[in-house]
């Protein structure tokens, strides 16, 4: 696949079908990933991967915690800041509004905002789970670093034929995932990230994006 279609073919799915992904297109695509770039070639990405009885399993655990309204857990690491100022606040309120909006979910139906939201925790109907953490020691370079990582996975599953939809919100259930995984005290769970085939009966508005010129300069004038 050209690298310019697998761009802009990837984007967030959020419905896939039940049909296995072959173990050897994922090692495939991990092994290449960790061509991705890192300062001094720390590769401070620790992915972990789940499918079968281990995934359903996080799911399950995951969905009691729904189903009875247990809190999320004390977060690690702030998603957000407090105050988003302009243009990031429009732009984050105009994805809320395409997203529920798609769904027939009015802004002021919280309850029904929530049960969508929910479907994060059933990875979208994903047969396969990659789970990236981060080491607490690594400072914003090595946040960044792990960002190139996760879009160059992405990318690589599109070469593969596959989608991905990477999810912050299962850092909000990081000691459910840590019961399964039994990751080292030291890490953090970043996200997760659903992977699989894309079930095309699932409408997946494409969000939009800014023009070139808000987000880039060119200062010689050319």
């Amino acid at each position: 696949m050209d690298v310019y279609e697998a761009v802009t073919s990837r984007r967030a799915v959020r419905g896939f079908t039940d049909r296995p992904v072959p173990r050897e297109a994922l090692e495939r695509v991990l092994t290449a990933a960790a061509r991705a770039p890192s300062a001094s070639n720390l590769q401070p990405w620790h992915a972990y991967v789940l499918t079968g009885a281990p995934l359903a399993d996080l799911k399950k655990r995951a969905g009691e915690r729904v189903a009875t309204g247990e809190p999320w857990d004390e977060p690690e690491y702030e998603q957000y800041p407090p105050h988003l100022k302009s243009p990031y606040r429009e732009r984050r309120s105009a994805f809320g509004e395409q997203r529920y909006g798609a769904l027939g979910i009015p802004r002021e139906d919280l309850e029904a905002r929530q049960r969508a939201a929910s479907a994060n925790w059933e990875c979208f109907g994903a047969p396969v789970g990659l789970f990236c953490y981060i080491d607490r020691a690594m400072g914003p370079a090595q946040w960044s670093d792990v960002g190139m990582y996760l879009q160059t996975v992405m990318l690589l599953l599109r070469a593969e034929g596959l989608h991905s939809c990477p999810q912050m919100a299962w850092a909000k259930y990081h000691r459910t995932v840590a019961e399964v995984l039994s990751p080292p005290d030291d890490l953090i769970l970043f996200c997760g990230m659903s992977i699989g085939f894309e079930d095309v009966t699932v409408d997946h508005p494409r969000t939009g994006r800014a023009p070139l010129d808000e987000t880039v300069a060119f200062p010689d004038g050319r």
